[in-house]
């Protein structure tokens, strides 16, 4: 029997909240390890070259970028289709995961962006957000695939920046679908609250 891989986490964070969606969606089972990024174990900087969640450590090598993680696990199993988009499904991964994260990020740590106008950032995401808005019915596509769930943790990082304000933005079905994710069993999963490994610790398994 090969060795169960371990994935090196951080609750909050959206990309590794959808290689947790991944995993939990294929059924692989990993050794989860949630850790502080304040404080990140020597295990985990040995492992990841970019020291940055999630990273997986598989019996073949390491994957230290969230997409290859969703990746790594539907091709595995992937009872649920994820896999099965039209190519646009990658065009909208790579519009998130490029200028709206971009412009996500300038408006969430404005601080540390102080030679940046945090409105006008502001409004460029607002134009993706319309634009998918438009593009969206219950999902991107006439099921739930991997471009929704990669995407959704970024739109739920975004919309509690300010969520009053996001809630009175005119994108009905974007509120729709995030709403849906948000109450789903899944998330509620993989966003269940665990003990911060450490060195020596008992296995805890995911999913």
């Amino acid at each position: 029997m090969g060795m169960i891989p371990v994935l090196y986490s951080f609750r909050r964070c959206p990309y590794a909240i959808r290689a947790r969606l991944a995993l939990a969606a294929s059924g692989v089972q990993v050794e989860l390890r949630e850790i502080l990024l304040r404080d990140k174990p020597s295990a985990f900087l040995a492992a990841s070259p970019s020291g940055t969640v999630p990273c997986l450590v598989t019996g073949d090598g390491v994957l230290d970028e969230s997409l290859d993680i969703m990746l790594w696990a539907l091709g595995q199993s992937d009872p649920e289709g994820w896999l099965e988009m039209p190519p646009s499904g990658q065009d909208w991964i790579a519009q998130n995961d490029g200028p709206f994260k971009h412009a996500l990020d300038r408006v969430k740590y404005a601080s540390r962006y102080p030679e940046k106008d945090a409105h006008t950032y502001r409004a460029k995401a607002c134009a993706h957000l319309a634009t998918l808005d438009a593009a969206l019915n219950n999902w991107l596509f006439d099921h739930p695939t991997l471009a929704d769930y990669a995407i959704l943790p970024f739109i739920r990082q975004f919309a509690f920046i300010d969520k009053t304000w996001f809630d009175a933005q005119p994108w009905p079905r974007l509120h729709a679908w995030l709403a849906r994710f948000l109450a789903s069993d899944r998330f509620g999963a993989v966003m269940a609250k665990r003990p911060v490994w450490a060195e020596g610790a008992a296995p805890r398994l995911f999913p």
